[in-house]
């Protein structure tokens, strides 16, 4: 089944040199843009993440550090990739948790005022694992009939997770054609930031969802207790979860002016 769409959507993959999404960069990441009309565009490039690739990683993608050695750094190829998601919904297979997370980071590190609040997110992981609880490899098995070659390169799993949503909109149908519909499946709720250190209540207040004053609002916290928010800046969080701290921060600040 091919996806209906109002606006486009791009399917993304990342290879990193580890899990961390504060701290890992980016080695290869691979784009696909479906437009409305069917039209198909891919973005792939290697990229220099300026920190060694551990030999374990590079065991798993296959990407070394005498590979991305003359590619470019990320803030060299940041326009070009915020000009090509531009008015896009995005799409991936553990993206919500991860890719885009990353890619978040990335964009901050490289001052790419880049707005992730304005799209959509689909993840094929969460659709799958709602229904059937497998890998990308297997998902790939399971509703193509197909094996995954060349797992873990960026633009083969990029592939293979544009047609394994469209083959689940295929199997499920109960699965509406609608990337806003599909985003709102995909969602593992209602948060402020991608790591789910705030979220937002039945009120759409932000709250935190974390350690001593978890459920409580971020602005009344920082109202009573200044100092937490010093503490969250340094330390060991996610620039994305820092900037909506800052963004929470400025506009209480702006209440208490008026």
């Amino acid at each position: 089944m091919e996806l209906k769409l109002k606006r486009p959507v791009v399917f993304l993959d990342l290879e990193t040199t580890g899990i961390n999404v504060s701290t890992d960069r980016i080695v290869e990441i691979s784009l696909l843009k479906i437009s409305p009309n069917g039209k198909e565009q891919w973005m792939t490039t290697r990229v220099n993440p300026e920190i060694p690739i551990p030999p374990k990683v590079t065991a798993i993608h296959g990407i070394s550090d005498s590979d991305v050695a003359d590619a470019p750094a990320f803030r060299e190829i940041a326009k070009n990739l915020a000009v090509f998601l531009e008015g896009c919904d995005l799409a991936g297979y553990n993206s919500i948790r991860f890719d885009i997370p990353v890619l978040a980071e990335e964009f901050l590190r490289a001052n790419i005022d880049f707005n992730f609040r304005k799209r959509k997110y689909v993840d094929v992981q969460v659709i799958f694992h709602k229904k059937e609880q497998r890998t990308l490899a297997a998902a790939m098995q399971f509703y193509c009939k197909k094996d995954l070659e060349n797992a873990h390169s960026a633009k083969a799993d990029t592939a293979a997770t544009y047609e394994v949503l469209k083959a689940q909109l295929d199997h499920y149908r109960d699965l509406e054609n609608d990337i806003e519909k599909l985003a709102d499946f995909s969602s593992y709720g209602n948060n402020a930031d991608f790591a789910g250190r705030i979220i937002l209540d039945e009120n759409g207040v932000e709250i935190f969802n974390f350690g001593k004053h978890k459920g409580r609002s971020v602005e009344e916290i920082f109202k009573e207790e200044p100092s937490y928010y010093s503490w969250m800046m340094n330390g060991d969080f996610p620039l994305y979860t820092k900037k909506v701290l800052t963004e929470i921060k400025l506009r209480s600040f702006g209440k208490n002016q008026s």
